[in-house]
C-alpha cells in the first residue's frame, strides 16, 4: 500500500524528474486536461468530480511521501500540482493559448505563495501539502477569467 501511495505521490515517477518536477507535473497536467477535455469533452461536473477524487487520494499519499521521504512538502511530492493546475482551467475555453495562460499562472501563484496561500503552506500533513495548491489554482482560475472578461 505504502509503494502505491509514493506512486501517486510522484505522480507515477514524475516527481522524481531531477529539474522543477513541480513544473514538470504541471506541465503534463496541463497537456492531458486540454487533450481530454478537446477530445472527450467532459461535463464540467465530471471534471470538479475528477478534481475532488484527486484531491482525496492525494492527501494520503502525500502524507506517506512526507514519511517516506522524512521531509515536510518533499519536492518529488507533485500529486498536489495536479487537481491545482486542473482547477486554473475550469470553465476555460479550450484555446492552446489559454491553457499555456493558465498553466503559467498556476506556476506563479503556487511558487509565489500570495496570501492565504502561504499559510495554507504551513498546514501539517498531507491536507496542508494539496491544499496550498488548490488555493493558487483558485487564484489562478479567478486570475484567467478576470482577463477573458475584460478582452
Amino acid at each position: 500500500m505504502n509503494r502505491l501511495l509514493i506512486l501517486i505521490a510522484t505522480f507515477f515517477n514524475v516527481g522524481k524528474f531531477p529539474l522543477a518536477p513541480g513544473t514538470l507535473a504541471s506541465l503534463i497536467t496541463t497537456i492531458v486536461f486540454y487533450v481530454v477535455n478537446v477530445q472527450l469533452q467532459p461535463s464540467i461536473y465530471a471534471q470538479i468530480a475528477t478534481i475532488v477524487l484527486l484531491f482525496i487520494v492525494g492527501i494520503p499519499a502525500a502524507a506517506a511521501a512526507e514519511k517516506h521521504f522524512e521531509k515536510k512538502d518533499p519536492g518529488s511530492c507533485v500529486i498536489d500540482e495536479v487537481p491545482g493546475q486542473m482547477i486554473s482551467l475550469l470553465f476555460v475555453p479550450y484555446s492552446v493559448g489559454l491553457y499555456v495562460a493558465g498553466f503559467f499562472l498556476f506556476r506563479f501563484f503556487d511558487i509565489f505563495k500570495p496570501f492565504p496561500v502561504k499559510q495554507a503552506d504551513g498546514i501539517k500533513g498531507g491536507f496542508g501539502v494539496m491544499f496550498d495548491d488548490i488555493l493558487a489554482g483558485l487564484y489562478a482560475l479567478g486570475v484567467l477569467h478576470l482577463i477573458l472578461y475584460i478582452f
